[in-house]
């Protein structure tokens, strides 16, 4: 199995480095367009083969590289893909385009000398000095470089190694619930709680210094939005990045599998027309369930770990029972007000709580 990470960095642009981003922008557009056309005309998505007809030779003006047409039309086949799950999904869709200058590409990548390679054009090349972190991850002999996304603040390279999942040497399996302010996870032996309530803090902060704006200008209340946002999602994301990595290494040293449970349509629960608060809405819907989920899938490939995702039918009733005992679930810990909702087993006294 091939397992995928990749390293983030910031650099420098130079003028060179951000003339070919707007250049491969302008040719995702293109590509869009096209494709966007030939929907109307033929009520068909064109596949890769077809779009590949329509727009490589007309990409020939806008005077790139050669191998940035062929990633150039990929990027529109996902975009047009993202725009198209959206529609079946009953959601309306704006006309899409790629409004931020970018380039991604797997072609002619080569890190040398500390530094990465960029091809501008026919035996032209720009150099990007590569941070300490970067060199440190991509030393490893047993990684192969797939590819790499440069923005005009950003740099991030793919890369992949191939890892080995034995079955036969798992000794049994770790479940974990999902849950708004906390993660549960256990197996037969020991549950271990994990408290994420700073997750539901820091989004509900978020949310009161967003509607605080009193500016007039909306384009100046967006970009500040924008920054709110981001800052909101990188504090999150480190916060579930520290609590999976725990979860993994733990998979790992006992020689277990990861079992999810399914929770396809929950967010249709939370939709305005329910009978709930709006307060509470915004609260369930921010929930971050599935980046637990693709963190611990991704580290789990990583590390060789195997991952399970059941069924509802499969999970019915299971967390309603201790799995050691049999009594039921969901009462209070004795002269315990802050943990007096989470999973815990009276008889047994079955759990950890970790903070």
């Amino acid at each position: 199995m091939r397992a995928i990470k990749t390293v983030k960095q910031g650099y420098e642009p130079t003028p060179e480095i951000l003339s070919l981003l707007e250049e491969f922008r302008a040719m995702v557009n293109y590509c869009i367009r096209v494709g966007l056309r030939f929907e109307k005309e033929n009520h068909a998505t064109p596949s890769m083969k077809k779009l590949c007809m329509l727009c490589y030779n007309e990409l020939k003006g806008y005077g790139a590289y050669a191998s940035y047409r062929l990633t150039a039309i990929s990027r529109r086949a996902g975009i047009l893909s993202a725009r198209r799950k959206s529609i079946k999904r009953g959601f309306m869709t704006k006309t899409p385009y790629a409004s931020k200058p970018l380039l991604v590409s797997c072609y002619n990548l080569r890190v040398q000398h500390g530094m990465m390679r960029v091809q501008l054009g026919a035996k032209r090349y720009q150099y990007i000095p590569l941070g300490a972190h970067t060199l440190e991850v991509l030393a490893d002999p047993s990684l192969k470089v797939n590819s790499f996304t440069l923005t005009n603040t950003s740099l991030s390279i793919s890369f992949s190694k191939e890892v080995e999942v034995e079955l036969s040497g798992v000794r049994g399996a770790t479940g974990i619930d999902r849950n708004l302010r906390n993660l549960t996870v256990g197996n037969d032996e020991k549950v271990t709680y994990y408290d994420v309530t700073k997750i539901v803090l820091i989004a509900e902060n978020t949310k009161s210094v967003v509607g605080s704006f009193k500016r007039n200008d909306v384009r100046i209340r967006r970009a500040i939005s924008c920054k709110y946002g981001r800052r909101r999602s990188e504090r999150i994301r480190q916060i579930i990045h520290g609590v999976t990595k725990r979860i993994v290494d733990g998979a790992k040293a006992n020689k277990q599998a990861i079992v999810f449970e399914e929770m396809t349509g929950i967010r249709n629960l939370y939709r305005k027309g329910n009978g709930q608060r709006r307060s509470f809405r915004s609260r369930m819907n921010s929930w971050p369930f599935q980046e637990v989920k693709r963190q611990v899938e991704y580290k789990a490939a990583w590390e060789g770990v195997p991952v399970i995702t059941l069924t509802k039918a499969e999970t019915r009733g299971t967390t309603m029972d201790c799995p050691q005992c049999g009594e039921r679930l969901q009462v209070p810990i004795p002269g315990d007000k802050e943990h007096h909702r989470q999973l815990w087993c009276e008889k047994c006294g079955r759990g950890e709580i970790v903070t």
